[in-house]
């Protein structure tokens, strides 16, 4: 019957969406791990029917390249990768290099981007391919200074590209603040041109934990937060990881022995994303010794850099890059923000890697439950709870209910996190890290209620003020305990 029916199918558009859906789950069964709505969101791109330009950004080792190469390879009409370090004219024979890779035609490097994106229109037009996807990735790297590339790029696709509607550009780059400024932000010819950009952020707690299972590393959920404290959720720092060994062995063989494979990523990393790196470094720097952030003024002064434009955009390309974040203490004005460090990976190395004064092979797994440790561990803790805000609000039931993420600063008192709430509740979150169940005693009650009563006193709140306790483990049931309201542990940052 189903053989009957094929040929009248085949003619409606019922059977076409069943055949682009039935391609689309098929596709993400593949090796990716995590990433649903960037993998859902790229192929409802691909099945558009009408012309796609699409930027993935976001920092070094997040796993752009992978997850689009996963998807789309075998549907790539012309894919590049441009040079590191490299001038224009070699910028041009590596394009030409990835032209005759494909093509049935000799073709010769040209003399400008403007004539080589001509030699892309004739493969493309060429290509039998009913979907032509082509993909540039670290596309920020062509564009070197008085290239023309960004004037060629705007030619191609507001005078052919654009018009088309058979065509899927796929842009991407580590430098992120590259993508922000000439792409999503640009005020040229490009301005607005792009119809989707796409965020690669590092993995979750919950696509952690995925995807060390696929690498067999049977791991406690405390081990695994371990990990992303000292490495954040970056799948390439993931995956140097050996399953046969502890957590600590394996920080130890990555950055603390004699050949650790990351030792050097820090320098690394800050270089392939920004041009004048030592600034960028400078601040993430002085980010590290104060877990609650600084005002601008604060950076200025300890980093010595000038205020102006140069810093603005220090700051800004940090923070696209998912590396610091600003935020408002409660009460403030915009103008008045704090800049936070965000990255694990960055805090770790400046706690223990930056001086390099350890030469201790077994540095790690000497060091844990040391005052030294267990103080990095409660800064670190509070970065990681932070990233997992949508997970809190998910545990406490709210996540349909609008509310702002701050901190607060009193006279006598502060508050790690405040969640203020459109249904009336402000929650002040006290975050604690602790290898077991966290006890409250009389003088912590004590310290908690102060909280609590500053915070009242000093904002003259009218909303209900609850106090939540984000830990570990949870909290010892006790005379004292009563004084949080709810508790968010962390197996709930894992959902």
């Amino acid at each position: 019957m189903w053989r009957n029916i094929t040929p009248y199918l085949a003619k409606s558009n019922i059977f076409c969406i069943f055949v682009a859906n039935y391609k689309a789950v098929y596709r993400m069964t593949t090796k990716i791990i995590g990433r649903e709505k960037e993998q859902k969101q790229l192929l409802s791109l691909y099945h558009s029917r009408k012309a796609e330009f699409t930027a993935v950004y976001g920092r070094r080792r997040v796993g752009k390249t992978f997850l689009i190469r996963q998807l789309f390879e075998n549907e790539f009409v012309f894919d590049l990768v441009g040079l590191a370090n490299a001038n224009t004219k070699e910028q041009l024979v590596n394009f030409s290099l990835s032209l005759n890779r494909v093509s049935t035609t000799p073709i010769k490097p040209a003399k400008s981007w403007l004539l080589a994106f001509e030699q892309l229109i004739t493969l493309i037009t060429n290509s039998p391919n009913e979907r032509k996807v082509i993909f540039m990735d670290e596309i920020s790297w062509l564009d070197t200074p008085r290239s023309g590339f960004l004037t060629a790029l705007e030619h191609f696709w507001n005078g052919w590209g654009c018009s088309r509607s058979d065509i899927m550009l796929i842009v991407c780059c580590s430098a992120t603040s590259w993508i922000m400024n000439k792409l999503i932000n640009n005020h040229g010819g490009l301005h607005n041109r792009l119809t989707a950009n796409i965020y690669l952020r590092p993995f979750s707690l919950f696509e952690t934990e995925l995807y060390l299972q696929s690498l067999h590393c049977d791991y406690s959920r405390y081990d695994i937060a371990e990990c992303y404290m000292t490495m954040g959720g970056i799948p390439y720092y993931l995956s140097k990881i050996n399953g046969s060994l502890s957590v600590a062995q394996n920080i130890d063989n990555l950055f603390f022995a004699e050949n650790a494979e990351l030792k050097n990523e820090f320098q690394n990393l800050y270089a392939s994303l920004f041009k004048n790196h030592s600034d960028y470094i400078r601040i993430v720097e002085a980010l590290s010794l104060k877990a609650k952030g600084l005002s601008r003024q604060e950076i200025e002064k300890i980093t010595g850099l000038s205020s102006g434009g140069g810093l603005t955009s220090t700051l800004q390309d940090l923070e696209y890059c998912g590396f610091i974040r600003s935020y408002n203490t409660f009460g403030k004005k915009k103008y008045e923000l704090l800049y936070q460090l965000l990255d694990a990976f960055t805090l770790f190395y400046f706690k223990y890697l930056a001086k390099n004064e350890y030469n201790d092979a077994a540095f790690w797994t000497n060091s844990l439950n040391t005052p030294q440790h267990n103080s990095w561990a409660g800064y670190a803790f509070e970065m990681l709870v932070l990233q997992h805000i949508t997970e809190i609000k998910q545990t406490l039931g709210i996540s349909g209910i609008q509310s702002a993420v701050s901190a607060w600063k009193g006279e006598t008192a502060q508050i790690d996190l405040l969640i203020n709430r459109k249904d009336g509740i402000i929650n002040l979150c006290e975050i604690k890290f602790s290898g077991k169940e966290f006890v409250i005693d009389k003088n912590y009650e004590a310290n908690l209620r102060n909280k609590l009563f500053s915070f009242k006193e000093a904002t003259q709140t009218r909303k209900a003020v609850h106090l939540l306790m984000l830990t570990t483990f949870g909290l010892v049931k006790n005379n004292y305990s009563g004084i949080a309201q709810k508790e968010v542990i962390l197996d709930d940052l894992f959902k």
